[in-house]
């Protein structure tokens, strides 16, 4: 019975103060001696040219880059991401394979869709591998007509009596993106990987 009373008094005394106490306005009080502060004349000493931001100055020198100088800012940039989404863990036991294997035909593969016939305006990779057991790694999209051009994905393959296997593979807009144009398969181990981007 003891307790209940107890419980119902934290209640009721809970109820009644609700609201009484408002901690003070911080953003308040400042506005407060901003005011009390004799008044000064201000002058902007922004200029014009502080609302153009570095990205738009980025874009346009991108505009400008030359079929090379776009091939190696997507093949850096293709890179980074392979790195990010096999994460420490597994790249650290991997990352010999990945540098002889798989990062040269990827360049290969990115360079093939620089034809000049068909060259889109610019194009761009994703920036967020898939985390856990997704396969993307990441795609090249034409930002003009904002669609995918090529899908770089692996995928984690086991074998019966081997181990597991990565399988590195792309997917290209010709078919759909439906067959798996494979680059190359890295062995494991016969244990279980880690998940994607794992430290």
């Amino acid at each position: 019975m003891k307790l209940w009373l107890r419980r119902i008094t934290m209640i009721t005394l809970s109820i009644l103060t609700l609201g009484a106490y408002v901690p003070e306005d911080e953003e308040g009080k400042k506005e407060k001696k901003d005011s009390e502060q004799p008044d000064e004349v201000k002058y902007d000493t922004s200029s014009a040219f502080d609302s153009v931001s570095d990205s738009t100055i980025m874009e346009e020198e991108s505009l400008y880059l030359t079929t090379e100088e776009q091939l190696e800012d997507l093949t850096s940039q293709a890179k980074e991401q392979m790195y990010s989404k096999l994460g420490p863990k597994i790249l650290n036991k991997v990352e010999d394979n990945i540098l002889e294997e798989i990062i040269p035909k990827m360049e290969d593969v990115i360079s093939s869709i620089y034809d000049e016939d068909e060259m889109p305006v610019k194009l761009s990779i994703s920036e967020h591998p898939s985390s856990g057991y997704g396969e993307k790694i990441f795609h090249i999209y034409d930002e003009e007509a904002e669609t995918d051009v090529i899908r770089f994905h692996v995928r984690r393959d086991m074998k019966p009596k081997q181990g597991y296997y990565f399988n590195f593979h792309y997917h290209m807009k010709e078919d759909d993106f439906e067959e798996h144009h494979t680059i190359a398969d890295v062995y494991w181990d016969k244990n279980t990987p880690p998940k994607w981007m794992s430290h």
